[in-house]
């Protein structure tokens, strides 16, 4: 078995971290077959949920690798690259997380458009403590999630969200337990399934787009689902389901 195993659906792919003998740490073995599922999710765009194995998410980047990477190893940008990827993806992506989600682990789920967690969720970033910095997505991506201060305490102080505080902030969108946890991210991906899928992608990539690109882009986008055949049968079937 690989690093990653994928369990691919007409309307989805569950990614599936598969290195519970270490916590799903995240090594370049584990970020080159997340590429391939990018490129598989680029191709044929589709609902993604990431899931960890063995209880946790992934408790970091493989710190023995990690302990010998140099600065051009820095510049190349290894996960910050592959995080940066799961966040453009077409359709949107949902983090499904138990255990720890520390260090790289969380960047990947802040790289995420949803998470749900479990009671036991641990999340932060303790890059500081190791003497580098978060810096595949979290620097600046956390505090669009969270706020500045939170993110601040997180970053620079080193505090671990428990899974109750996660949800206060909305970091998480749902806690369930462990077992009920790919249950809920099929129900939450079932829902998103049941939009236009163009819609929602065109939706996803209007949201994530630079303030100066807008209103254009939602005009071009709008207009694009305007000359749909979807856009034109549902809004029919809606009209015909009130004349009922």
């Amino acid at each position: 078995m690989g690093a990653v195993e994928l369990d691919e659906r007409d309307d989805r792919v569950v990614i599936r971290l598969n290195r519970p003998e270490v916590r799903n740490a995240i090594d370049a073995e584990t970020v080159a077959a997340l590429h391939d599922a990018c490129a598989s999710l680029e191709q044929q765009p589709r609902i993604a949920l990431i899931v960890g194995s063995g209880g946790v998410f992934a408790a970091g980047a493989d710190i023995r690798q990690l302990r010998e990477r140099r600065r051009d190893d820095a510049l190349r940008g290894i996960n910050s690259g592959i995080f940066d990827r799961i966040r453009k993806l077409p359709m949107p992506v949902i983090g499904l997380i138990d255990g720890y989600a520390l260090g790289g682990g969380a960047e990947l789920a802040y790289a995420c458009d949803f998470r749900i967690g479990t009671p036991s969720v641990k999340i932060g970033n303790p890059e500081p403590g190791l003497g580098i910095l978060a810096a595949a997505g979290a620097s600046w991506r956390l505090a669009e999630l969270v706020g500045e201060p939170l993110a601040k305490e997180m970053l620079l102080a080193g505090r671990v969200l428990t899974a109750e505080e996660a949800l206060a902030c909305r970091l998480l969108n749902d806690v369930v337990q462990s077992d009920e946890l790919e249950a809920a991210g099929s129900a939450l991906a079932d829902r998103i399934a049941k939009q236009a899928p163009l819609a929602v992608r065109l939706t996803k990539s209007a949201f994530h787009a630079p303030r100066e690109a807008h209103p254009l882009i939602d005009d071009i986008a709008q207009a694009v689902l305007f000359e749909t055949e979807e856009k034109y049968d549902r809004m029919t079937a809606f009209l015909d389901r009130r004349k009922k």
